[in-house]
């Protein structure tokens, strides 16, 4: 069983950037694309937080991508 290193991610990773990587337990770990689903989901959810957060002063909300 061969482990794989963050070096090795970090190579594949930059041969396909396209793609999210991860490595778990020596093994790297294809993620899927977000789909529109789970970006509506996000959104309405930033939208619910934000309508809390604003009038209260509370903060900023925003989104890394």
């Amino acid at each position: 069983m061969s482990s794989l290193t963050i070096k090795d991610l970090e190579k594949l990773q930059a041969e396909h950037p396209d793609y999210r990587m991860e490595l778990v337990e020596g093994n790297i770990i294809v993620m899927n694309l977000s789909g529109y689903e789970s970006v509506e989901v996000a959104f309405e959810f930033a939208t619910q937080l934000l309508n809390w957060v604003k009038p209260r002063k509370l903060g900023r909300v925003f989104n890394y991508s």
